[in-house]
């Protein structure tokens, strides 16, 4: 009888604890739900399968970007009308996304684009690798 009234509790614990996760399959991320995920990391994006660029999330809601080969800007990220938004220091943006979970990593689609291109981001630990400008001819 113990080992029967086992199963449904631990059944019951499972269920509770899914259920206390937000459901992100349609569900873009909050902008805490964003912060708690994306800080501290750096996200490498591709599209297709090919690498697109890389995003390294610091505290303070301020970013590190850089398209793939290219050289660093810096930025910063908001929460507007349930999208995530930049604006970089080069004048680039403001750009809104939305971002859903996807197991350990995210789906990104910018918002009001038609085509409706989606980008995968896994996160990684290292920073964001950002050489110095090319220097010489």
């Amino acid at each position: 009888m113990l080992a029967h009234a086992m199963i449904p509790l631990a059944l019951c614990a499972s269920l509770a604890a899914a259920a206390a996760l937000p459901l992100y399959a349609d569900t873009p991320l909050s902008g805490a739900e964003f912060d708690a995920f994306a800080t501290g990391k750096t996200l490498y994006f591709s599209a297709g399968g090919a690498p697109y660029g890389a995003e390294e999330y610091l505290p303070d809601q301020r970013v590190r970007w850089a398209f793939e080969g290219d050289e660093c800007i810096t930025g910063q990220w908001y929460e507007q009308a349930g999208q995530i938004c930049f604006t970089y220091d080069n004048g680039l943006g403001p750009q809104c996304w939305y971002f859903y979970a996807n197991g350990t990593s995210l789906t990104a689609k910018l918002a009001g684009d038609a085509a409706g291109q989606s980008y995968q981001a896994r996160p990684g630990s290292q920073p964001l690798f950002c050489p110095g400008p090319k220097i010489g001819v």
